[in-house]
Order: C-alpha cells, then structure tokens, then sequence
C-alpha cells in the first residue's frame, strides 16, 4: 500500500482550472468573482492536505466493469486500485460556509473542491508511474465506479479491498463517498498498456466531465 499526504502548491491548480470548474469554459468571469476565488484559494492553501492512497493487485478484481472499461484494460500485466481525496478538512470547510449562508464561496469552493480531488488523482498517477519506470510499464487511464459503464455500486466491492486504509474516506449505503470531493477507481499497468484520450464516443454518460 503506497499513500502520500499533498499540499495545495503539489496540485499546481490554477484559477482557470476552477473557472472551468465552475462552467465558465475558457472565459474569464467578472472581477468580483476572480476576487472571491482567489480570496478562497488564499483561504484554504495554508491547511489544504489531500491524499491519495493506492496498491498494486496482479489479478484484476472481480468488478463489473463493463465491456468500455474492459476493453480500456486489455492487456494490463498488474492493477493499481486507487483513492484519492480533499480531505475531511476540506468537507469542515464546505459544510462552514453553508452555514455561515456564503453561497457564493460555497459555489466557488465546491468547484475548487472537484478540482482538488482531480488533481490528487493525476499526481497518484504520476507518482505510480515512477514506481513502474523501473519496469519499463506504462499506465492505463484511471477509472472510476460511475463512469463508462461501471455502476457506482461496485464502490462496496472495491473499498474493502483497502483493508481499512482509505486515506480517511468512508462510503455511505448508497455507495457516496465521504469527504463527496474524493476519487476512486482503477489503472492497467503494464509494458504494453497506454494512457490515451478518453474515448468519450464510446460512451453514453451525458454528464461526465471528461466531455468538457
């Protein structure tokens, strides 16, 4: 089991990466919004610590993924199952701006927090493809209970393959995961494997935000 604590300057997020977030896709919002998500930005860099956690498996686990993420496996020697997550200080920050009624931080942060969690998971790939070099693998892309096919109740089967170790993320009976701004999933590795564009043409998720 590899797991690793990140700061927020480790995420290299930029504000155009929360824009994008937050719907504006590729323009620039009003200053008043720039404000606001700089000043949140300020707010949680000096105590942000997501994490990420993950472990290698030879035999692929007996998920259903469907034939799209199937298919996006094929030919992979070994399986990292992953999660990454914002943190549960992140969630204390979302749930105190609801209550103190800061839509508008709370919209900003929200965004902020989806980003956080995604690019937890790239530096989670980054850090498990200097761990393969050595072997001369590559990676697959990284898939997540939800997406392409994959029921998000597959989350039930795929937790308690941690062993209690889940980078302090809990799933609730409906299989959401808690901190909400957390990711988890699974990567091929191997010598033949390759990270490609997601395909979104194969698939008929409507809401995924790859296709942005």
């Amino acid at each position: 089991m590899t797991q690793k604590t990140l700061d927020y300057d480790a995420l290299g997020i930029t504000p155009a990466d929360v824009y994008e977030q937050m719907g504006y896709h590729g323009a620039e919002p009003d200053e008043a919004t720039r404000c606001e998500t700089y000043a949140v930005i300020r707010e949680v860099t000096p105590w942000l610590r997501p994490r990420f956690c993950y472990q290698v498996v030879r035999e692929r686990p007996a998920f259903d993924m469907g034939k799209i993420i199937l298919g996006q496996l094929r030919g992979s020697e070994a399986y990292a199952l992953f999660i990454c997550t914002a943190g549960t200080e992140y969630e204390a920050y979302q749930q105190q701006l609801k209550e103190e009624g800061d839509m508008v931080r709370l919209f900003i942060a929200d965004a902020l927090g989806s980003v956080v969690a995604e690019k937890c998971a790239d530096r989670m790939e980054e850090h498990l493809q200097q761990t393969i070099d050595k072997l001369g693998w590559h990676h697959t892309n990284r898939f997540s209970p939800g997406y392409c096919g994959w029921h998000v109740s597959q989350q039930q089967l795929l937790f308690p393959l941690f062993g209690g170790q889940t980078c302090g993320v809990r799933l609730t009976d409906s299989s959401l995961m808690l901190p909400i701004k957390s990711v988890s999933g699974i990567v091929g590795i191997g010598e033949k494997v390759r990270r490609l564009d997601y395909t979104c043409g194969l698939c008929d998720l409507k809401q995924c935000y790859k296709r942005r």
